[in-house]
Parts: C-alpha cells; structure tokens; sequence
C-alpha cells in the first residue's frame, strides 16, 4: 500500500536590513566626502555607488519582498535604483558614452529626478515613523538631501543647497551605520543590543 505524505516546509529569510542600511552607510560616507571637498570628483564614487548603493539595497529590495515586506521592499528596491541612475548619469558627464552624450546634458533633467525621489522619500518617511526612530531619523535627513540636491540642480541658493546636501548626506551614513550595527547585533544576541526607539504610534 502506497501512502502519499504532504509535508510543509517553511523558509525563513534572514532580516536583510543590515546589509541594506549599510549599503546605504557606505555609498553616503564615500559621496559625501566628495561634496564636502574632502575628496576630489566622482570616479571612485561609482563602483561604490553600484555595488555598495545599488546591488546591497538591492539583495535588501528582493529579500524583504519574500518576507512579504512592502514597506522594506519598496525602500531598498527605490533607492537601489536611485544610486544605479546617479552612477550612470556621473559617467555621461564623463563622456563613458561619448563625447555628444556629454555635450547634450541638461542639469535640470536630474533636478526633477532628485524632485521626484524627495516626494517618494516624504510619503516613506511617513511610513518609517511606524516602523523605528532611527529609521525614521534617517529617512527625515533624506528629505533634506533630497531637497538641497533639487535647489542645487535648479541653481536655486547653489551654496546654501550644496552644503545642505553634504551634511545631510553624511549624516544619514552616521545613523545608517548605527542602523545596520542595531538591526544585526540585536538579531545576533536576541536583544536590544542598541536601541532604535519605538514607532511613533501615531498611524497605527
């Protein structure tokens, strides 16, 4: 007699928020130091803007989607692709393509695009206010990222915007790197390890 056993095998994913927000950590450290002026131009900026800004939160992006996280999916996965756009659009500018691809660049076409990433990153950062304080810290320095990347692509307060965009920028590496440490060591010691302070609880 043959008998037929169903069984049901469960995988569990691993958080993969700690490879992400370093990722993020990462790409923001080396970036910011070139709009800083501590270092010069962006050529040592793109592998690690590809790697490191784009397939890190990328891995981050599809995980959390088995996980069934909207909310982390859409996060890791929009900015993945952010940085991937930000390193192709640095090497037009370097003439990687060519020498007309480079002549032909508008500044303002990736006003709108740092334009359309604030609006993406105010409703994220609504939804980060449910989710920690530190994720909520560094998705709030985000915004001003993203809002002084705008200004200063439109030329609009160039000195003003371009410092608010560097400091924003290195400061969301700080807390990011506090992020990835807090959501890998917690995991790993099954404790808070670091805190990362409660969800608001205001939407929820």
């Amino acid at each position: 007699m043959n008998t037929n056993h169903a069984q049901n095998v469960k995988i569990t994913n691993a958080d993969p928020s700690a490879l992400g927000l370093f990722g993020l950590a990462m790409v923001t450290l080396v970036a910011s130091s070139q709009k800083l002026g501590i270092t010069q131009d962006v050529s040592f900026v793109i592998p690690w803007a590809i790697f490191l800004g784009a397939f890190a939160q990328l891995f981050a992006c599809i995980n959390d989607s088995k996980r069934n996280n909207t909310f982390g999916t859409t996060a890791f996965g929009g900015y993945a692709f952010f940085w991937l756009g930000v390193a192709m659009s640095w090497m037009i500018k370097m003439s990687v393509f060519g020498e007309t691809m480079a002549a032909s660049i508008d500044p303002k076409q990736l006003g709108f695009a740092f334009l359309g990433y604030l609006i993406f990153t105010i409703y994220m950062t609504i939804g980060a206010m449910e989710t920690h304080k530190v994720l909520f810290i560094i998705f709030f320095l985000i915004n001003f990222l993203f809002l002084g990347l705008t200004l200063d692509s439109f030329n609009i307060m160039s000195g003003f915007s371009h410092k608010l965009a560097a400091y924003s920028e290195l400061l969301i590496s700080i807390f990011s790197f506090y992020g990835s440490a807090a959501s890998v060591l917690n995991e790993h010691f099954g404790k808070e390890f670091l805190p990362v302070g409660k969800p608001f609880g205001i939407f929820k």
